[in-house]
């Protein structure tokens, strides 16, 4: 059974179609990365899994359970799945520990003691021990993207969303942050990713998906989805790419 499951999703902004009919299905530890054109859904298809954006029509299954349903709790539904923004999102008035255990503190109950001995540990492993009782505008971006990853984890996900989560770095900022990331997919995490970075895709997923008016119109290998794709449309946008010096 796939960890995640989206079947017939559409969700339109205005009358704007978004997403159209997507499908899509990623199993357990796998590694999915999402490209396409700014405006092809990939961040809309992002916050529908988590719950942020209420669907106009289809069903997410995580799990096997049906999160899409009206009845089911967002909030029970969005401890199994951490998302990172492309903004940080972290909050000014918190130091980096309290930002990463504000959540299991507050929402799952769990011991402070408890809760801060775990954020301490995944700090320490991101090189970010030193800066636990820092404030985010005393980092630079790398270290405070690296800082709501690893809020994120602290709920222990089953499930980790992440949305261009490189895309407000400066380029000597995107090498530690995407280093992170190769570390959690080492360890087995399930992540779907939306991003532009077409290398970090290829050595990165597992599975890479282009979408195009808000479809997944291809899907595979990231070695035959980038280096030998079969429909026009991905050929198209590839070769834009290319032609821009990013792949």
């Amino acid at each position: 059974m796939s960890l995640l499951r989206c079947r017939g999703l559409r969700k339109t902004f205005g009358g704007h179609v978004v997403l159209d009919g997507l499908d899509l299905a990623i199993d357990e530890h796998r590694v999915v990365a999402l490209i396409g054109a700014s405006g092809s859904g990939k961040s809309t298809l992002l916050r529908c899994v988590n719950l942020l954006e209420e669907l106009d029509d289809g069903t997410i299954e995580l799990d096997g359970q049906d999160i899409s349903d009206p009845r089911v709790d967002p909030d029970r539904v969005r401890r199994r799945i951490g998302m990172v923004f492309q903004a940080y999102n972290l909050f000014p008035h918190l130091s980096v520990l309290d930002n990463v255990t504000l959540a299991p503190v507050r929402v799952h109950r769990r011991p402070r003691a408890e809760a801060e001995a775990q954020a301490r540990e995944l700090l320490d492993r991101v090189g970010l021990g030193a800066k636990a009782n820092a404030y985010p505008d005393r980092l630079s971006g790398g270290q405070q993207q690296r800082v709501a990853i690893v809020r994120a984890l602290a709920n222990s996900p089953r499930l980790m969303l992440l949305d261009e989560v490189t895309s407000a770095l400066d380029p000597e900022l995107v090498g530690e942050v995407l280093a992170l990331v190769r570390e959690l997919k080492a360890d087995g995490m399930t992540m779907v990713l939306a991003t532009h970075e077409m290398g970090f895709a290829r050595e990165v997923a597992d599975q890479v998906c282009f979408l195009d008016g808000g479809r997944v119109v291809e899907s595979g290998p990231p070695e035959r989805v980038l280096g030998d794709p079969t429909e026009p449309r991905t050929r198209q946008f590839l070769r834009r790419i290319i032609e821009a010096g990013r792949l």
